[in-house]
């Protein structure tokens, strides 16, 4: 079984990738806490999209869709 990577081995990917991703320099991500890092890896907080859509509203949508 393979080892799974270790802090020092994620951080490091990540030091390449965020900066890359949000323009950040590297002493910037360096003195980043986790949960700035965390949130520039989450999906942006979209009001009601935890609670999805409705099946009337689904079919609504396909209706206006398909009558165009």
């Amino acid at each position: 079984m393979a080892e799974s990577p270790c802090f020092m081995d994620r951080a490091a990917r990540l030091a390449g990738v965020i900066p890359a991703m949000v323009g950040w320099r590297p002493d910037e991500f360096w003195s980043a806490t986790p949960a700035e890092v965390s949130a520039i890896l989450s999906p942006p907080e979209i009001a009601g999209a935890a609670d999805g859509v409705s099946r009337a509203e689904l079919n609504r949508l396909m209706e206006r869709e398909n009558h165009g």
